[in-house]
């Protein structure tokens, strides 16, 4: 699937048509066509000024495009559909001086809630993370990470339909960052829609179904994250073997080519790649008389070294950094 194309297998919640936005003479987005899948996770990628956050912004109805149209299950996007909106931007902010409860009180209610439904959900989430003991304390009183769970709560404490979160993990320790991720999931499984940006790579791996990859305002990646790791797949494989590496490598003659091999305590790993035309089964035929085979596992590319690739040529090297693993 490249980019633009459209996911068949499961009808979109959000369709970006044509999305462009200009500041002056730059060109911040240029013509973004994609879909976000209904009730999946889908990544949002990019390096710094890519486009993202104007992305999320027009999404958001923050700002308006300058071409393109945003459609939200088939339909222009109103302003009345931002309140099935969750939104949580990488820039936190709480009112310091406020106590939690208070605070979270009063952000639940700006987003439609009744005094009393607020209360009992923010309870009940509060108990569920067992931060009970914060209703009181004044924000300022919070860390940084402390913050931004508060936050995390009252973004999806009104049960939005789609759900969109700017680095969520920034900020987190392991445990608390491994919290927010089951959270996604559960929310996830009960048929949210969730957008993630981020430029943690395991998290993509871990938690993303599709993604979309933004370079210098154009859409260059666009799909199934498993559909994509295939695409770009080389065709190595680990073979994990007793026996000599000469004669596994004579064996491989003409179907492919042995890169590596390190000794193991009960066997040697080699890592090969097939000729483009070969077939793993044949491959395996030929070497069987001069080795004894035990297991065999395809070497799927990382989306971190995707990324770089599909970057690669695109960006300077201090940009591609930018993607962590």
């Amino acid at each position: 699937m490249q980019a633009g194309d459209t996911f068949a297998t499961t009808s979109p919640m959000l369709h970006l048509e044509g999305i462009t936005k200009r500041f002056g003479t730059f060109t911040a987005l240029d013509g973004i066509t994609m879909d976000v899948p209904a009730g999946q996770v889908f990544g949002l990628l990019g390096p710094n000024g890519a486009g993202k956050t104007t992305l999320i912004r027009i999404i958001t109805r923050i700002s308006g495009p300058d071409e393109g149209r945003v459609l939200l299950d088939g339909q222009p996007m109103t302003q009345e559909d931002v309140a099935r909106l969750g939104y949580l931007p990488e820039e936190r902010g709480l009112y310091k001086k406020m106590k939690v409860g208070e605070q979270a009180l009063y952000l639940a209610q700006l987003k439609g809630l009744k005094k009393a439904e607020a209360l009992k959900r923010l309870k009940e989430w509060f108990a569920r993370w067992e931060i009970d003991g914060w209703w009181n304390k004044k924000v300022e009183e919070l860390s940084k990470g402390m913050a931004q769970k508060v936050q995390f709560i009252t973004t999806v404490l009104h049960e939005p339909k789609l759900l969109i979160l700017d680095e969520p993990f920034s900020g987190f320790d392991p445990i608390n960052a491994e919290l927010i991720r089951n959270e996604i999931l559960r929310l996830r499984d009960a048929g949210v829609t969730v957008m993630l940006s981020t430029h943690s790579m395991p998290s993509v791996e871990e938690l993303c179904d599709n993604i979309g990859l933004i370079d210098k305002a154009k859409l260059v990646l666009h799909g199934n994250v498993r559909e994509i790791r295939r695409r770009y797949s080389d065709n190595t494989y680990r073979i994990d073997f007793k026996g000599n590496k000469v004669a596994l490598a004579n064996a491989l003659a003409f179907m492919g080519e042995l890169l590596d091999a390190q000794e193991k305590d009960e066997y040697t790993s080699a890592r090969v790649r097939l000729a483009r035309d070969a077939k793993l089964n044949d491959v395996l035929r030929q070497i069987l008389p001069s080795v004894d085979v035990h297991g065999v596992q395809e070497e799927v590319p990382r989306m971190h070294d995707i990324f770089i690739k599909a970057v690669g040529e695109r960006a300077p090297e201090e940009v591609i950094a930018g993607f962590t693993e």
